[in-house]
């Protein structure tokens, strides 16, 4: 793959076009070149916090960087000189999470929030010289009741920011309208801020009402159409509201049904899991506001597109999702057509066009087949198979589409990471809608179901494909071994049943962390008489309000005892907390309108589905990992990582550009300048380190190796995609999450590395 070039092309030959093209925006398209991306090295660590830095953020012209940590200061770089201008001495009683330059003031405004659930303004003007500096703050908001985990400003506009925090509510502060308010809970707090009210508004599955408390934990305001905002929280939703349809803004005493959005974004097959730890950690517009990128915690990073809504290949609803899994021959209502010759669409007119273009995708073809012949390497077929499909699908015909369809699904079969089964269903279902007798799509389409546990759709499809190929010994061994897998899943089912009931049975059993917390009804027997009984008495607020993260070593497995071995981060959030934002609620979250309480069935939404995916690091240990464009035209995506490394993508095709080891524990933060071709990197380490294209010549890896070593890339992708696929199905032992739930931890008994579980 290194011989083939990017998309954005020549950067030699771009320069040269520019006598031809005066109006072209230079600028914009080299600042994030793939030819500077492949030099980044790191040029500077700058130091001047004492705790993991949590955020970074550029001001508007790129001259300052602002940077907020664990030690909850407030420090303020200088982008020429890469020093430390101001540490400032926030006053948070907790982890700083999020800062920002509130645009139109000179830069003169910062806001901070936290993990005591405040968001504080300070006046930088007030300060003077170098070095530590002492300020109070000239707004304080004390009206979350939870952490405040992101902050968003709006183009041109100075007396407002945004705040979005776990106890589900995104507030609107207005400087013009007060610098301080009480604090929550307080008997004198009617603080008319809120605009989303999101406190009853999480969805276990798209077709699910919203009902439970949505944890907010990012948002962002698009910078070409400030109308528009984008949450992501405690579920697989991304969720655009356009801000002049809103409600009035509203206090905290009494809970609100959301309010509808213009659009949900979801990838299909994770629309419907249902799993309690699936969660969102970031979501940022693109910089022209046509696009947003989903960072999700336990998966990988996907791009949407905004402007999709309605058009059907994109947008999609709940019944869609099991579409895809079911044997039809008939999809989405249109016939399957006939298996078809041409290889590629008519629009490719000039003979010299499409020789180039049918060489380039033939050889691309060729890599991906020998990969799967060869049975290594399978990361670098699927790429090659991705260059065809995303970068020339619009040019190529049926015929290669359908090919590089079969062989895409059939490598990640075999890669086995996190989904791949997934995507392969998509592209046995995209296959058969070329040619509804396609031997490979049928074939392919009952293994990917076979590893997800679908072993009766598995034998539909198994049963197809013998019926194209009856003489098949492959297809016949297939077909025999989805039965018997169907007869042991049967049988453990029999099993079950004819054993004694699991509340029963439980001395010796394993649950799982989401069994044990979300699921009330696992405990129903334990705690209708012990301690966990007395709630009124309890210090501590019940199951559903319990914080916990878990983090495990790739070689800690005690196989003898069925044990993976880490450190477990339990915050338990005190009743008197809690109460302050539940005390006029009027109870649990119900309904989300009145119309179902009449008896009308809920009308489940549609989505927007993922067009594009970037795999090979890994979010699971932090709740603030990011997932950023690079570049004024978002060319580019970035993410940091858990093993301490971040990666870069190209947008259009998913491949992977550059790997770099930025952090000795986990970068959660990647922010590029506003204009120049520089990047800014912080995590659990306390520097903040910028990336500039300095290696003397390109490489995929860090320091400009002239000839890296993929392997190394592989292995750190392997060992990312290892941690992904079990850290949120890690089981841990009954009897120490009961005393959980019983409570007989006090706080403050856990003390891991708290900034490596924000």
């Amino acid at each position: 793959m290194e011989s083939f070039g990017f998309h954005d092309g020549n950067i030699t030959e771009f320069l040269e076009t520019r006598r031809f093209n005066a109006r072209q925006a230079v600028n914009h398209s080299l600042q994030m070149h793939s030819s500077f991306i492949r030099r980044l090295s790191l040029e500077k660590v700058m130091e001047g916090h004492q705790g993991c830095v949590n955020s970074v953020a550029w001001n508007a012209k790129g001259s300052l960087l602002i940077s907020g940590s664990d030690d909850t200061r407030l420090n303020i770089w200088s982008y020429s000189s890469r020093s430390l201008l101001h540490s400032i001495e926030t006053g948070h009683s907790a982890n700083i999470f999020c800062t920002k330059f509130v645009p139109e003031t000179s830069d003169e405004l910062v806001a901070s929030g936290a993990g005591d659930a405040e968001v504080r303004l300070f006046n930088l003007s007030r300060l003077s010289g170098r070095g530590p500096d002492d300020v109070s703050p000239t707004a304080t908001y004390q009206c979350h009741t939870r952490r405040v985990k992101k902050l968003a400003v709006e183009a041109g506009n100075p007396n407002v920011v945004w705040s979005a925090s776990e106890d589900g509510t995104l507030r609107q502060h207005d400087f013009r309208e007060g610098t301080s308010c009480p604090p929550a809970g307080s008997s004198r707090q009617e603080c008319r801020n809120i605009l989303l009210d999101l406190r009853c508004g999480a969805k276990r599955s798209l077709s699910d009402p919203p009902k439970q408390d949505l944890a907010l934990k990012s948002c962002d305001i698009s910078s070409t159409r400030p109308h528009l905002l984008l949450v992501g929280g405690s579920d697989a939703f991304a969720r655009l509201y356009d801000r002049r349809m809103l409600p009035p803004l509203t206090s905290c005493l009494k809970k609100m049904s959301p309010p509808p959005c213009v659009n949900y974004f979801c990838p299909k097959h994770l629309s419907d899991h249902g799993r309690p730890s699936l969660h969102l950690t970031h979501v940022t517009f693109s910089p022209t506001g046509e696009e947003v990128l989903l960072s999700y915690s336990g998966e990988h990073v996907y791009l949407m597109d905004v402007n999709n809504a309605g058009r059907s290949a994109m947008q999609y609803t709940s019944g869609d999702v099991s579409k895809l899994m079911n044997f039809t021959p008939i999809l989405n209502g249109v016939e399957l057509q006939p298996a078809v010759s041409n290889v590629f669409s008519s629009c490719l007119c000039r003979k010299t066009t499409f020789a180039a273009l049918l060489d380039k995708c033939r050889k691309l073809i060729q890599i991906a087949e020998n990969t799967l012949k060869e049975a290594t390497n399978y990361f670098y077929g699927i790429e090659a198979c991705n260059e065809v499909l995303d970068g020339y699908g619009h040019d190529i015909g049926p015929k290669l589409k359908h090919e590089c369809l079969c062989l895409r699904a059939a490598l990640l079969l075999k890669r086995k990471w996190k989904n791949d089964a997934d995507m392969a269903i998509r592209d046995c279902y995209n296959a058969r809608r070329i040619d509804n007798s396609s031997f490979q799509a049928l074939y392919h389409m009952s293994e990917a179901l076979s590893q997800l546990g679908k072993h009766k759709d598995a034998l539909d499809f198994a049963k197809a494909a013998q019926l194209l190929a009856p003489s098949d010994s492959e297809v016949a061994e297939r077909v025999e071994n989805v039965k018997r897998d169907l007869a042991s899943v049967e049988a453990e089912k029999n099993k079950a049943n004819e054993g004694m009931p699991r509340s029963e049975s439980r001395g010796g059993r394993i649950l799982s962390l989401s069994d044990i917390l979300y699921r009330s009804e696992v405990n129903s027997d334990v705690s209708q008489d012990g301690p966990g009984s007395e709630r009124e008495d309890s210090d501590y607020d019940e199951e559903l309000e319990l914080d916990f993260e878990t983090s495990i070593s790739g070689d800690e497995r005690d196989v003898e005892s069925n044990f993976l071995h880490g450190s477990v981060n339990v915050r338990f959030h005190r009743r008197g907390d809690s109460s302050r934002e539940s005390a006029g609620a009027n109870g649990i979250c119900g309904s989300p309108s009145s119309s179902q309480n009449d008896g009308i069935p809920y009308q489940p939404e549609a989505a927007i589905d993922m067009k594009q995916r970037y795999v090979g690091h890994c979010n699971v240990g932090t709740d603030i990992k990011q997932a950023s464009f690079l570049g004024q035209k978002g060319e580019y995506i970035a993410s940091g990582s858990d093993d301490g490394r971040w990666f870069i993508w190209e947008k259009q095709t998913g491949r992977l550009i550059k790997m770099l080891l930025g952090d000795d524990a986990v970068v959660n933060c990647v922010q590029c300048h506003p204009f120049d071709s520089v990047v800014a990197t912080s995590g659990i380490d306390n520097t903040i380190k910028i990336w500039t294209p300095s290696a003397p010549v390109p490489s995929i890896v860090a320091g400009g190796a002239e000839r890296p070593e993929t392997a190394d890339v592989l292995v750190a992708m392997e060992n990312n995609q290892r941690k992904l696929c079990r850290n949120r199905e890690t089981l841990l032992p009954f009897e120490l999450l009961q005393r959980f739930r019983r409570h007989e931890f006090t706080e403050g008994t856990f003390h891991p590395f708290e900034c490596t579980q924000s």
